[in-house]
């Protein structure tokens, strides 16, 4: 993977399952079909907004191999191999290369902070696993480990194949333009984080584009397009569109998502493993209808929101 494929809107897929909390591979395969409709620019499986720390190594491996096959000779796949510990991250980063990924993705070590040790000795050992490019992804948070942009700096210096950086910390814009700042020509793109929330701050930085969750892909691509054709006023305007839907996934997450990926038609639950969340009801479900119903005009027609 390039500098020219690494731009656009990379979405994470998120993965949907059954009522009784079995992976529903079939509704990946929807999605994944949904995504690509939407004309997104890349995929990302296996992320934070994929549940990927809530599945099996099985499951993870599994949701790998159905969206890469989907994404092959169409759009770059890149699979997130974070894990607590390097050696479970590089077994799964020989897995993404061996099933034809075009890059791997990784939070440094997850469930505890880690020391800057830590988290070089992980990212040189996803590195020795396999030569496919890797994306730093770099989060604040409870039990992250955030990166300073020095350390990103050091890290796309040190790590052969780390040529890429999706920042979502505390200042992501402005982090941006401090990667970009202290990095050389080995740093190939900087992605945008945070559902896409500060996305026109972050272009005003240089980002590549943004990694937003699926269930709105289509509007994410509509506004990235009014931006890479020139027209500010337009891609503004869908970006303020964008917003509150946004800013319930802050508040909603996982919920949310699945229950906008259901009201398009796209997956036929909504049930979520990660633990933590307000279940949504009658009232927040109600705000969702009214937003998405607001968004319906930069929606593909087969994927409309229904009642």
């Amino acid at each position: 993977m390039d500098r020219a494929r690494f731009r656009g809107i990379f979405v994470i897929v998120p993965t949907p399952f059954t009522d009784d909390f079995a992976l529903d591979e079939a509704g990946l395969e929807r999605t994944m079909a949904f995504c690509l409709a939407a004309g997104v620019h890349g995929v990302v499986t296996n992320a934070l907004a994929s549940e990927g720390g809530y599945l099996s190594e099985a499951e993870r491996r599994r949701t790998a191999e159905i969206v890469v096959s989907a994404a092959k000779d169409k759009v770059p796949a890149i699979v997130a191999v974070s894990a607590p510990h390097h050696r479970l991250a590089r077994e799964f980063a020989r897995h993404a290369d061996a099933i034809g990924a075009d890059a791997v993705m990784a939070l440094p070590p997850t469930l505890h902070p880690s020391s800057v040790t830590d988290i070089r000795a992980y990212y040189a050992a996803i590195a020795a696993a396999t030569d496919l490019p890797l994306v730093l992804q770099n989060v604040s948070g409870q039990g992250a480990s955030t990166m300073s942009a020095e350390l990103l700096a050091q890290l796309v210096e040190e790590i052969p194949t780390a040529r890429f950086v999706k920042e979502e910390s505390g200042y992501p814009a402005q982090t941006v333009g401090d990667i970009f700042r202290l990095s050389g020509a080995k740093l190939e793109g900087v992605m945008g984080g945070r559902a896409g929330k500060t996305l026109m701050e972050e272009l005003r930085h240089g980002v590549s584009g943004t990694m937003p969750a699926c269930e709105i892909a289509d509007v994410h691509v509509a506004l990235w397009n009014a931006w890479e054709a020139g027209d500010e006023a337009r891609a503004r305007h869908i970006f303020q569109r964008i917003l509150p839907l946004l800013d319930l996934e802050a508040t909603y997450g996982m919920p949310l998502m699945k229950e906008v990926l259901k009201r398009r038609g796209v997956i036929n639950g909504t049930v979520v493993r990660q633990s933590g969340y307000r279940p949504l009801d009658e009232m927040a479900r109600a705000e969702i209808a009214a937003i998405l119903d607001d968004l319906t005009e930069f929606m593909l027609p087969d994927y409309a929101p229904r009642p």
